[in-house]
């Protein structure tokens, strides 16, 4: 008979039998905490709902081009309902000098989180986050993200959610250890296969677009049977590179670890010397945004 016991140390339950030790594990706080995918609506904060309603307000008063991406855009193209804790507006860095200045006499407090991509603007607890591209520098929001939004209506409020492609390409760089956007790009590829423009996702990706073949295998994976859902000639195209980059490998091609995850791949550039695209992205990307927002009041 086993005997099972319960190690605070080791946060899982143990068997007194050495020879057949098993462990189970028991998932942490933060573990238990993660979003399950599902359809049904999230309940806000009425304080956080009526913080939304108010930056959306405003901004739709100060006449800055912006659109509206995160957990709103994932459920207008996927039906696919999640919690958050912030509101994501995409603004090109030209425009967020001006939605600082807005919100900021409105009674918000506006601060750049990060120069190549990120400002905040707060009250209380809670706050919204205001994104002009990707943290590793690799792509940036611009007009056109605003001209290809979709019109939807988020608490009441009349707003353009971000297109498919430009959700997909928000996306493409989300694959930390601690956050991976696969089965979001995933779901969009899924649930709004039918009005991808492909063409133009393939140009937003670029010189990305083995990331993009990644994802669709992914894709594939997980839904063998809509293979269909991806252009056959999407496929071919991808493949066809893919086949040629194998067949003649350049020995002089950068290494690229470091724009997936600059932590995981850290020894690679601080030990073993090699390139550190991500920084020479991030260090690339301009306008950046302290050049813009430095004094938002003014």
């Amino acid at each position: 008979m086993q005997h099972w016991r319960f190690s605070p140390q080791k946060g899982s339950f143990t068997t007194s039998s050495i020879e057949d030790a098993i462990q189970v594990r028991v998932p942490t706080k933060d573990e238990v905490q993660l979003p399950i995918s599902s359809s049904r609506p999230p309940e806000f904060a009425p304080e956080q709902e009526q913080l939304f309603r108010e930056v959306l307000t405003l901004l739709n008063e100060s006449g800055v081009p912006y659109v509206i991406s995160g957990a709103f855009a994932l459920r207008e193209h996927t039906g696919i309902c999640r919690d958050t804790k912030d509101l994501d507006v995409f603004i090109p860095p030209e425009n967020v000098g001006e939605a600082m200045a807005f919100l900021q006499g409105h009674g918000f407090e506006c601060e750049v989180a990060d120069p190549v991509w990120l400002a905040k603007a707060h009250r209380g607890d809670f706050f919204v986050d205001l994104i002009t591209g990707m943290s590793t520098g690799t792509i940036t929001v611009n007009q056109s993200w605003i001209e290809r939004a979709t019109p939807a209506e988020v608490f009441g409020i009349p707003v353009k959610v971000l297109g498919p492609e430009e959700l997909i390409a928000s996306k493409l760089f989300v694959t930390r250890r601690e956050r991976f956007d696969g089965a979001d790009i995933a779901h969009v590829f899924y649930g709004a296969h039918d009005k991808l423009d492909w063409n133009w996702l393939m140009e937003l990706v670029g010189e990305h677009w083995k990331l993009l073949f990644w994802h669709l295998v992914l894709f594939q994976y997980s839904y063998p049977g809509q293979t269909d859902y991806i252009p056959r000639e999407i496929w071919n195209d991808l493949l066809v590179r893919f086949r040629k980059e194998i067949e003649n490998p350049d020995a002089n091609a950068d290494f690229r670890g470091s724009l997936i995850d600059p932590r995981m791949f850290a020894i690679d550039v601080d030990e073993w010397g090699m390139r550190d695209l991500h920084e020479e992205y991030r260090r690339k990307r301009e306008p950046k945004l302290p050049d813009l927002c430095e004094n938002p009041a003014a």
